[in-house]
C-alpha cells in the first residue's frame, strides 16, 4: 500500500478557509498521468499539484490537474506550491517547472515564515475574440468598456469590462452556454489601482474560479495596453467573494504596448492541512 503525502494551501489570501484551494502532492515520482488525474478528481478541487525531480535548470518539476484535465500552466498551483515548497528548499526563489517553462517565484519571509510570493510568468500572446457576440450573450451583457481580446497564458482567458463593479457581482452566465468556448471568461471593472473580477471557465471544468492567478497577469497587461493603467503599475486585484473565496491577487506589467517585456503577479498563501492517501 502506497502512502501519498499531501498538503492544503489556501492561495492569494493570508486567512484559512478564503482565498484558492490547492492540494500540492510533494512526492508524485511513482505515480503515471492516469493516477495523477484519478487523484485530482478525488480531491475535487480547482487544480492538484504533483511534484516532480526537475529534468532542466529548475529546482523541481509540478505538473497541474484540474479534476478533468491537465494544464501547462495555472497561477495558483504556481504560488502555491512554491509556498509549500520554501521551507523545505530554504530558498529565496523557488524555480518551478511548467508545462509552459520555468516560472521563478521569489518568496517573502518574517522570520521563517513565508508571507507573500511573486512569481514572473511568462509575457502572455493575445488576438482579437472571435466569437465576440456569443460570448457577451452567454455572459448575459449587452457590451464591454474595453476590446474583448484572448489571452493565452496557459488557459486562453478571454477579457469582458464592465461598467462597475456591481455589474461583475450581479452576473448570472449561462454556464451550459459558456462551457462550449474553448476559453475562460474574465469579466472586471475598476478603475486606478483596484480591480474587481470573476472568472468563468466551465470549459476546464471549473463553473468559477475563486483566484485565477494565470487571468491576473493578462489583466495588468490588458488594462496597460488600453490605457487604463500605467505600465510598471501594480494593480490590486479582488475575487472570489461572491463564491464565498475572497481572494487578493496583485500583477503587474512592464514594459509599452509596442512591447511588453515583464508581467509579475503575486499574492499570499497559507497551508491550512496536511494528510496522505493510502492506495
Amino acid at each position: 500500500m502506497a502512502s501519498l503525502r499531501f498538503v492544503l494551501v489556501d492561495v492569494f489570501t493570508d486567512t484559512p478557509l478564503e482565498g484558492n484551494q490547492l492540494a500540492v502532492f510533494t512526492d508524485a515520482r511513482d505515480l503515471s498521468d492516469e493516477r495523477m488525474q484519478a487523484l485530482a478528481s478525488e480531491t475535487n478541487l480547482s487544480e492538484t499539484v504533483f511534484v516532480l525531480p526537475a529534468e532542466g535548470d529548475g529546482d523541481v518539476r509540478i505538473r497541474i490537474f484540474t479534476p478533468e484535465t491537465d494544464l501547462p500552466f495555472a497561477g495558483h498551483p504556481v504560488l502555491g506550491s512554491a509556498f509549500v515548497l520554501g521551507l523545505p528548499l530554504q530558498r529565496t526563489v523557488i524555480r518551478l517547472e511548467t508545462g509552459v517553462g520555468v516560472i521563478p517565484v521569489e518568496l517573502e519571509r518574517e522570520g521563517a515564515r513565508i508571507v507573500f510570493g511573486r512569481m514572473e510568468q511568462r509575457v502572455p500572446t493575445w488576438e482579437p475574440c472571435a466569437q465576440e457576440p456569443e460570448l457577451l450573450a452567454a455572459l448575459g451583457v449587452e457590451r464591454s468598456e474595453l476590446p474583448v481580446e484572448v489571452y493565452e497564458n496557459g488557459p486562453r482567458h478571454a477579457y469582458v469590462a464592465l461598467e462597475s463593479e456591481e455589474a461583475v457581482a450581479t452576473l448570472r452566465p449561462d454556464m451550459v452556454a459558456l462551457e462550449q468556448f474553448e476559453l475562460s471568461a474574465n469579466c472586471f471593472a475598476g478603475s486606478g489601482t483596484g480591480w474587481k473580477t470573476r472568472v468563468f471557465l466551465p470549459y476546464y471544468g471549473i463553473d468559477e474560479d475563486p483566484a485565477a492567478g494565470s487571468a491576473a497577469g493578462p489583466l495588468a497587461v490588458h488594462l496597460a495596453r488600453h490605457g487604463r493603467i500605467g505600465f510598471g503599475e501594480e494593480i490590486e486585484i479582488s475575487q472570489g467573494a461572491e463564491i464565498g473565496r475572497p481572494s487578493k491577487l496583485y500583477a503587474r506589467a512592464e514594459g509599452s504596448a509596442d512591447a511588453v517585456e515583464r508581467v509579475e503577479v503575486g499574492g499570499a498563501a497559507v497551508v491550512v492541512a496536511r494528510g496522505e492517501f493510502r492506495l
